[in-house]
């Protein structure tokens, strides 16, 4: 992984600091496959998988449901014939937090190289 999300960062709860707009620009470069994208005005990362069939999809889905439910954290899954979307942010803070970068680059982790299943 990334040495950029290699410290913990704080528990998320409320009040905790959502990322700064610098902040945003420094941590995107690590995940150049994300895109932030503002949803009902908040702030989420997202990216889209692509893969051969729904079984694999929904593979996919299961490994970054174990990767979340180990974090406490959990994203928006939308799974579809051939394509995963994952989106992460912070729930208590309506906003991006620095775990959902560590848990974008986490979930990148999981998805297998070209031709694998």
């Amino acid at each position: 992984m990334n040495d950029t999300f290699a410290a913990r960062c704080e528990a998320c709860r409320a009040g905790a600091p959502q990322v700064s707009d610098g902040e945003l620009a420094e941590l995107i470069r690590a995940i150049p496959d994300w895109t932030p994208v503002s949803v009902d005005g908040v702030l989420q990362l997202q990216r889209e998988y692509q893969f051969a069939d729904f079984a694999q999809a929904w593979a996919m889905l299961d490994r970054v449901a174990r990767l979340a439910e180990a974090h406490g954290h959990h994203p928006a899954l939308l799974l579809e014939w051939g394509k995963l979307t994952v989106s992460w942010w912070t729930h208590k803070i309506r906003g991006l937090h620095r775990i959902d970068f560590e848990l974008a680059a986490k979930t990148d982790e999981q998805y297998p190289a070209q031709g694998e299943g």
